[in-house]
Formats: C-alpha cells, sequence, structure tokens
C-alpha cells in the first residue's frame, strides 16, 4: 500500500528539509494581532523571537484546514492509499484530530503515532517509521518501535517565567497556580505520564539549582551515551551553553546538541526558557 508519510513544523525543521527526507510538512500558524504566519513558511524562529523582544504577544494553531485538505487531496491524486502521521502530540495541539477527521473524508487510511511531545523527537519518530515501514515492518510493528523510543522519552522545561504559559492555556492547574508564586522557578515536564500537557516537576529557587535538579533526574532515568540530548533555548543562548556543560561534565560520555526552541514552543514558554529534550533511538541493527 502506498504510504505518505506526514508530520509538521513542530519538529523545528523546515519543508525542504523534510522534503529530502521524502517527508511532508503541514506548517503550524503563528499569529500575532490580526496577522497569521505560516510557521517556518512565512515566518522564521528568529523573526518568531525579534517579535517577543518587541512585546508582541503571540499565539499558535494547527495547521489551517485548507493546508490539510490541499495536501491530502495532493497525495490521494498521486496514488497514495494511506497516510502515517507524527504530529505535534495532541496535549498542544488539535493537530491529530484535524488530520484524521480529513483524511477519513479523502477516502485516507489514517495512522499516526503520539510522540506526546514535539521538536527533535517528533522529527526522529517520523523518520524512524518511514525506515521501518521501507524495510517491510508493518503498522503495528512501526507503532510499537515507536511507541518503545516514547517510552525513553523526557522533556523538562525551565521558563523564565509563566506568564506566557498561563496565557496560552498549555498548563496543568497545579502547575499554573505556581506562576503565581514570589522567587520560584518550576521545572515543568511534558511526556507521555502528562499526556503531552504540560505539568509541574518540581520547584527551586533559581535557574542554576534547576538545572541540576533536572541533571540529576536525568541520571535517575539511567541517561547516557546511547541517548540523544538536545538543549534548546528561547533566545538565551548564553545560558543555553553553561546547561550543555553542566550535563556534559555530570554524565559521562554524552554529547548535547543547542538548538533554538521551535517556535511554536517558544510562543508559550517565553523568552529565557531552556529546554531539555532526550530519547534514546531504537537499535535498528
Amino acid at each position: 500500500m502506498k504510504t505518505a508519510f506526514v508530520t509538521d513544523s513542530g519538529t523545528g525543521e523546515s519543508m525542504e528539509v523534510l522534503s529530502r527526507d521524502g517527508i511532508y510538512s503541514l506548517p503550524l500558524q503563528i499569529s500575532c494581532g490580526e496577522e497569521s504566519y505560516q510557521d517556518s513558511v512565512d515566518i522564521t524562529i528568529d523573526q518568531v523571537y525579534e517579535k517577543m523582544r518587541e512585546g508582541a504577544m503571540l499565539s499558535t494553531s494547527l495547521p489551517s484546514v485548507g493546508k490539510i485538505e490541499e495536501l491530502f487531496e495532493k497525495l490521494k491524486a498521486e496514488g497514495y492509499e494511506r497516510i502515517f502521521a507524527v504530529p505535534i502530540c495532541s496535549g498542544l495541539s488539535g493537530t491529530i484530530h484535524a488530520m484524521e477527521m480529513i483524511a477519513q473524508q479523502q477516502g485516507l487510511i489514517f495512522e499516526y503515532v503520539d510522540c506526546h511531545v514535539t521538536a527533535v523527537v517528533q522529527g526522529y519518530l517520523i523518520r524512524l517509521a518511514k525506515r521501518l515501514m521501507e524495510k517491510g515492518k508493518s503498522v503495528e510493528e512501526v507503532k510499537h518501535a515507536c511507541d518503545q523510543v516514547v517510552h525513553t522519552t523526557d522533556t523538562l522545561l525551565l521558563p523564565d517565567d509563566l506568564q506566557h504559559l498561563k496565557r496560552g492555556g498549555r498548563l496543568t492547574p497545579l502547575a499554573a497556580t505556581l506562576g503565581g508564586l514570589l522567587k520560584i522557578k518550576p521545572i515543568l515536564q511534558i511526556n507521555e505520564h502528562t499526556k503531552g500537557k504540560i505539568d509541574v516537576a518540581g520547584k527551586v529557587r533559581t535557574m542554576s539549582k534547576a538545572m541540576d535538579t533536572v541533571i540529576e533526574r536525568m541520571k535517575q532515568a539511567g541517561v547516557d551515551c546511547r541517548y540523544s540530548i538536545t538543549v534548546a533555548h528561547a533566545d538565551a543562548p548564553e545560558a543555553a551553553e553553561v546547561y550543555r556543560k553542566k550535563i556534559e561534565a555530570a554524565i559521562e560520555g554524552v554529547h548535547v546538541n543547542v538548538i533554538k526552541l521551535v517556535s511554536v514552543v517558544g510562543v508559550h514558554t517565553g523568552r529565557g526558557c531552556q529546554a531539555l529534550q532526550y530519547f534514546c533511538p531504537l537499535d535498528e541493527g
């Protein structure tokens, strides 16, 4: 069965880069007042953070229904019978539901993996799914393999403040309550246990202590040199470099990638946030 592999701009990768790997991507939307932009198409990560520095109040939403319909109609016309998708998680966005509904309308079989987060692991999983299916694995085998990776994944957010997250409604009630406490640096998490919602994992007094607490959590989880580890910063590269060095000094043999936090997350966390994401890639040998 001819299968198209589809994700969205939550990966932080451009449509061109994903296209080179045979993957289709839909742009999530970023709004600023009356203006609406297609993420990574009409507006870059740098431009998003520039607007935030200027005090703009941004919001995000799922890809437009028209864009999803346009892509799925094109795929059907090209002979595709099935969509296999790894979108931004259902806890943060209605993208999965919208894709599923439109695929049904188009008469396409729709299969998906909920990664319970977004960003680097989302991009890894859609590529993994494509590789495995091309090796002859069944849909259920591919989903099981992706779920194995999701089980090892955790994403921890260290926001400078909670005002953006509270306004955007992405926090659980407990995490939102913490935002009213003075001199508290919350440690937030998003993973399969939080069902893709942003929840509180701890609270400390300083960003440095928050970083140390996350590193201890990584050690307890058994994170080692097999893991993919990424620090993603919201317009705060110097702090990200400090974080990277702390992790590499604390856990022997690991390498930490440093990137800019994807637009659709940075809009909600606000500038200054440090996000850590790790997962154990599948042994495909």
